[in-house]
């Protein structure tokens, strides 16, 4: 059912960051220049930086140049976009911004005309939530008398299992849960949300989506990049926390999880919640047997020659924090006991690369008894999520010639051949979505409790435990250790070519 549109204003605090430039404007525009954003908005942008309403137009018309996918066409229609966008320089610790906020806002949506619907969007570091919350609480910005208002968070939604609740307690002292939207931009992917089309609107992989077809399911978010000057910033994060936490957790669920009675968010929501309380916990005393992590040393990336972690900038020289993190869940109910589902994430990788791999069990019984399928994998499955979006199914086939010669063939789907052109960015999605109300694809706040307290065990372990890490070659698949790691179940990790 499509949405009905209404006009809306957002308030973006951060305005001066890499996020604001970088995503939230260049995707705005694009919806803008799709003709899919709604009509009338008003865009308030807000830093600690001093500077004017044309000014500030000027700098994000050169991000949109730069960064957003689809292009000015000619200089009125930028014109038009930009008159819609507007500044307000502060301090968002400070209580003395919101009465100005509200005052502009009351101004701009007189002008406008029709309810006040807003949406404020904390694109800033985590640490200053508290205080934009409190603040927005304070001058009476959380409710309209004649709309609706809902807020925007970024990840990381706390950094363990307590500061996680304690975050929860202060967004919903506020805001109630259905105006709080935690984003994670993952979910906005086009191949991530094919997933559930893939799996529910398509009758023949429901019959084999099991434990009696499935031997393995193996989840890779890989990144070349090392950390690019954010050094202490990932010294309080690492890859489990980084991406392990919120990304690939979230993808476990997706394919895991039972079909909701509609597509609608509380359905969708409740169904990823479910798999989340069916993975076992990790026994605190076990944490090595179910997760591995390791820190890449120097190497090659693209024939360049890179630093080690520990020689990055910002970063400890005895730092114990993990760029690679890989974990073995099993998710203990009806559908897939006895499946393990392993996830793996790493820096400094040979590639940018992120997949989803089913792997189904070997016939019970090869009718072709000649030496020449000796060897034969089972059929594989492969959802690509970046950068080759896609999805692949690798089975058995004759090779031609007159001897019966059995070899794998791979059936393949590119978005990009089959739909053409560039599918939007996961923002534009996802901004869309909060405009019109809709939080399917936004994490609930008991779901990111719950993935924390999955993780607690392990965060606390390697937390007690400050031993050298195993170290791997920058451009390498990871440590050698993580062959063994996932071995131990006969299997091995699926390295892409």
């Amino acid at each position: 059912m499509p949405f009905a549109d209404e006009p809306f204003s957002l308030v973006i605090f951060g305005a001066s960051g890499d996020l604001t430039r970088r995503k939230l404007i260049p995707a705005l525009w694009s919806l803008y220049a799709a003709r899919t954003l709604p009509e009338p908005f008003t865009i308030i942008a807000t830093a600690r930086t001093e500077m004017t309403d044309e000014v500030f137009r000027g700098e994000m018309r050169g991000a949109v140049v730069e960064f957003a996918r689809l292009k000015i066409p000619s200089p009125p229609v930028w014109e038009r976009f930009a008159s819609h966008l507007h500044y307000v320089a502060g301090d968002p610790n400070g209580a003395a911004l919101y009465p100005r906020l509200r005052q502009r806002l009351d101004q701009l949506e007189r002008a406008r005309g029709g309810p006040t619907n807003r949406v404020f969007y904390c694109a800033t570091p985590p640490s200053l939530y508290d205080d934009i919350v409190g603040h927005l609480g304070e001058a009476k910005l959380a409710r309209a008398p004649d709309g609706w208002t809902r807020i925007v968070v970024e990840k990381p939604f706390g950094h363990d299992l307590e500061s996680a609740r304690a975050l929860n307690r202060q967004l919903t002292s506020v805001f109630d849960e259905q105006q709080i939207y935690r984003i994670d931009h993952y979910l906005g992917k086009e191949t991530v949300q094919n997933i559930l089309v893939f799996r529910f609107a398509n009758g023949i992989f429901e019959p084999v989506w099991n434990r009696n077809h499935v031997a393995e399911i193996q989840m890779t978010v890989a990144e070349a990049i090392g950390v690019e000057g954010r050094g202490s910033y990932y010294e309080e994060a690492g890859a489990l926390r980084d991406m392990i936490q919120n990304h690939l957790l979230q993808l476990l669920c997706l394919i895991a999880m039972e079909p909701p009675v509609t597509f609608d968010a509380a359905p969708v929501r409740d169904e990823k919640n479910k798999v989340l309380q069916a993975l076992r916990p990790i026994d605190p005393a076990k944490v090595d047997e179910v997760a591995l992590r390791a820190q890449y040393a120097g190497g090659y990336i693209g024939g360049r020659a890179v630093p080690g972690y520990r020689q990055e900038k910002g970063v400890r020289p005895d730092s114990t924090t993990e760029t690679y993190a890989a974990l073995r869940l099993q998710v203990d109910n009806w559908r897939w006991a006895g499946v393990p589902f392993y996830l793996r994430t790493g820096k400094r990788l040979p590639k940018r690369w992120s997949e989803i791999v089913i792997r189904f069990h070997r016939t019970p019984h090869m009718i072709f008894r000649r030496r020449s399928d000796s060897g034969l994998v089972a059929d594989v499955l492969v959802i690509r999520i970046q950068p080759d979006e896609g999805i692949s199914l690798t089975v058995a086939a004759k090779e031609p010639g007159p001897e019966l010669r059995l070899g794998p063939v791979t059936l393949d789907f590119k978005y990009n051949e089959v739909f053409g052109g560039e599918p939007p960015e996961a923002y534009e999605r996802l901004l869309l979505d909060v405009i019109h109300g809709d939080p399917t694809l936004y994490a609930r706040g008991d779901w990111v409790e719950g993935a924390w307290e999955l993780l607690q065990p392990v965060i606390d372990a390697w937390s007690r435990t400050p031993a050298a890490l195993p170290t791997y070659e920058a451009g390498s698949w990871g440590p050698a250790e993580a062959d063994a790691f996932i071995g131990r179940d006969g299997g091995a990790w699926r390295q892409e070519s």
